[in-house]
């Protein structure tokens, strides 16, 4: 398994598995996720390149849904995955993604986000690689988030996971600087990424 970044919080050290509701009570300075009750702690603060990446793909998204149903948030920004109808203090999945789309306005509330994103974006960084490749692409696919990027800054490359009627993502697209990427969710949006990569 992954080695997770930082240890579980000490006043529930005794605990095998946390909760939303532990979560919740947790300090707002210290960022954290829940995969299936495991706790990974999100410190060191992102990087600059990795801030500035996320802020043009944010800005790019942004001006394209001006006027439109769909929304677009950037983290900090909780999104609760329940595994069935259980209630927000029993849910074991709480993630953080760098970006996010939700078009289903019945899945926002004050607390951010319930139930899977249309679009999940996160941007590479050393820490939390091995985490988005790995665990959070499973958990993305079963939950049925239709499209997945990961976003490799230091690679400028972006693989593009879209899910299939089987319910599984295909193989990814891999894009790379220069490209415009063809978004799956909105058939007439292109991200131009040589200015998502630009020095």
């Amino acid at each position: 398994m992954e080695s997770r970044i930082g240890e579980p919080r000490p006043e529930a050290a005794a605990k095998d598995t946390y909760t939303y509701g532990d979560y919740a009570k947790w300090p707002d300075e210290e960022r954290w996720e829940l995969i299936d009750g495991v706790p990974y702690n999100m410190s060191p603060a992102p990087s600059r390149i990795h801030q500035k990446t996320l802020g043009e793909l944010h800005k790019q998204i942004a001006v394209y849904l001006t006027g439109k149903t769909c929304e677009v948030y950037i983290a900090p920004f909780d999104v609760r995955l329940p595994k069935g109808d259980e209630s927000d203090e029993r849910i074991d999945t709480v993630v953080q993604p760098d970006l996010v789309v939700v078009c289903d306005r019945k899945k926002l509330d004050e607390r951010g986000c319930k139930g899977a994103p249309d679009l999940v974006v996160e941007v590479l960084s050393p820490q939390t690689a091995g985490k988005d490749m790995k665990i959070k692409l499973a958990l993305y696919e079963r939950v049925g988030v239709k499209e997945y990027w990961i976003v490799d800054p230091s690679n400028k490359t972006v693989q593009v996971y879209q899910m299939e009627a089987a319910g599984r993502y295909g193989r990814p697209g891999i894009y790379t600087d220069g490209d415009q990427l063809k978004v799956g969710l909105f058939t007439d949006l292109a991200i131009d990424l040589a200015m998502v990569f630009r020095d």
